[in-house]
């Protein structure tokens, strides 16, 4: 049977999914582990997470994964990724970041556990939640798999819980002309032009859409959304209203374009706005050097990770944000 040690690791599962004629019928899975606890196993699939109760698997084992990115390359792109989204505060433990932004976002209100953090693994974690006690906010800390799993393994143990399963997905720039493989959704609705223009700050308006999204701004969002040397904010605009928007940082020594916010408005969805917002940011970031490009997409939001598909992205690796129990 699995055990901690393979979390973050691609398995196989055949489980149990009912019985005929008195003879149980199996289905196998395959992707990665994310979680693995006394009542259930979490995999990654192609198809979107998988929830297995314990006592359905009848034979689950590790496989060979297809790809695996080095834990050098996951780190720099970690890392890369917490310059595009900067917390206010900030502190390190050993090799470890500390980051708090008044509680606006996981990833910027979470630990980064990469690198050495100078003490046994136990005692690291029992200074990350006095770090976060001190800042009056839940410890988190965000695990990327399988970097980071055996902080995972002691996270489980103290009873802590997962947020679902993100993807951090990365594209070489510049993007494809046109779509890889467009995603399986009905067919675009007719809609008036809209124009995308980019912009080093963002608009009263866009400042209001991300907050719809985030549920709030905080003085704490402003340092996260702007504080970065090269930052463009995408604005959409038809008849004059703005309708969609999206957020490029250029980090990781000028290679990384980081994507975040892309978000359009319900009355302009299925238009294709989401990938030209993408496209324009893309654009910006080839011109300024950037030759890949980042983001993060919950594994279960199907419909972006289709998207995203089809401009050349593929995953990377995962991550998921654990929450101390109350």
């Amino acid at each position: 049977m699995l055990g901690q040690q393979d979390v973050g690791h691609r398995i196989v599962v055949r489980r149990i999914v009912g019985i005929r004629e008195g003879r149980p019928l199996f289905s196998d899975a395959l992707g990665e582990l994310v979680e693995l606890s006394e009542t259930h196993l979490t995999l990654a699939t192609a198809q979107g997470p998988l929830r297995v109760p314990r006592g359905e698997v009848h034979r689950a084992k590790r496989v060979p994964p297809t790809r695996r990115p080095t834990a050098a390359a996951v780190t720099d792109l970690e890392l890369a990724a917490d310059e595009a989204w900067p917390a206010p505060t900030r502190d390190r433990l050993g090799g470890w970041l500390l980051r708090a932004a008044d509680g606006w976002t996981g990833r910027a209100n979470s630990a980064l556990p990469v690198g050495d953090p100078d003490r046994p693994l136990p005692a690291a974690l029992d200074a990350v939640e006095r770090w976060y006690a001190g800042q009056d906010l839940p410890p988190m800390v965000n695990t990327p798999l399988p970097l980071a799993a055996p902080v995972g393994a002691e996270l489980n143990a103290r009873g802590w819980v997962s947020r679902p399963p993100v993807l951090v997905q990365t594209a070489p720039l510049p993007l494809p002309a046109t779509p890889l493989a467009p995603p399986a959704a009905p067919a675009p609705r007719p809609g008036v032009a809209a124009v995308v223009e980019l912009a080093a700050a963002p608009s009263e308006e866009w400042l209001a859409v991300a907050a719809g999204r985030k549920g709030g701004l905080p003085d704490a969002a402003h340092h996260v959304l702007t504080a970065v040397g090269q930052v463009r904010f995408a604005h959409a605009y038809a008849d004059g209203e703005l309708v969609g928007i999206g957020r490029g940082t250029v980090t990781g020594q000028g290679r990384w374009l980081g994507l975040s916010l892309i978000e359009v408005l319900p009355p302009a969805r299925r238009q294709g706005l989401a990938g030209r917002l993408v496209r324009a940011l893309a654009a910006w970031g080839t011109s300024v050097g950037a030759t890949r490009a980042f983001l993060q997409v919950e594994q279960s939001n199907t419909g972006a990770v289709a998207l995203y598909q089809g401009l050349g992205f593929t995953t990377h690796h995962t991550y998921l944000t654990r929450v101390a129990p109350h």
